[in-house]
């Protein structure tokens, strides 16, 4: 009499004991899946949350401030100075060791491409009625954003690792080397052209505590998010910024 085998599910069980009690870990393909949507619609919406920021017009993020000043000097679309600049900020990587990850990769991409798509189809407005609740909303699906593609922990963005990686080998605070890189970026991009404002102080002062609660929200627990490997450490540990 021949026998079948039962179907596999997407997900094993894998049981662990630990002090007499027995624990049952759920795994497999179903947590990835659920990390990698993460990741994607992250940093789509991050693309998103910025070029809504850009057609409000009332001041960017630091590295957006550099990316719009550029995009003035080249005539290229901010989405494409952002995925040029993401892909020069990597390449800093490699003197100070730090390894890419999925995401760190994917960042580089899908945020300019989601700027640009989203600048292209958003008319601009021009009464402060519209403009000033469209900085709200770009700061706000900011916070989201960063939430959902940190959680997913398949490794920091571009200019995070590169704060991280100079406070690794230089031995200096993370909020000393972020404060040095984030004055140079906005000056740099303030005298090429960029938008500082009320939008630019609003952001930072608003997302931490917005990246912080929306960490909490998308969390992945740690059995998922150790299905697959990443660069990087945990997400509780990135800064707050692709």
């Amino acid at each position: 009499m021949k026998s079948f085998d039962k179907p596999q599910s997407d997900t094993s069980q894998a049981t662990i004991t630990t002090g007499g009690t027995i624990l049952s870990i759920s795994r497999g393909s179903s947590g990835l899946a659920r990390r990698l949507v993460q990741l994607y619609a992250g940093l789509a919406l991050y693309g998103i949350s910025s070029a809504l920021l850009v057609a409000a017009g009332l001041g960017l993020e630091p590295w957006g401030v550099l990316h719009q000043g550029l995009a003035e000097l080249t005539g290229l679309t901010i989405g494409v100075v952002s995925i040029v600049v993401g892909a020069a900020v990597l390449v800093l990587w490699i003197p100070i060791r730090q390894r890419p990850g999925l995401g760190t990769v994917s960042n580089v991409f899908v945020v300019g491409i989601a700027m640009d798509a989203t600048l292209a189809l958003v008319p601009a407005p021009h009464t402060l009625g519209v403009r000033i609740p469209l900085m709200v909303v770009g700061i706000l699906l900011n916070g989201v954003a960063t939430g959902l593609y940190i959680a997913a922990n398949f490794g920091p963005g571009p200019r995070d690792g590169l704060m991280t990686g100079l406070h690794r080998r230089t031995g200096r605070s993370i909020r000393l080397v972020r404060t040095a890189i984030e004055i140079a970026v906005v000056a740099t991009g303030f005298v090429l052209g960029g938008t500082l404002g009320a939008g630019t102080v609003l952001y930072a002062l608003s997302i931490g505590p917005l990246a912080q609660l929306f960490l909490r929200v998308f969390a992945v627990p740690k059995a998922s998010a150790s299905s697959a490997p990443v660069a990087g450490g945990s997400p509780e540990g990135a800064i707050l910024r692709p």
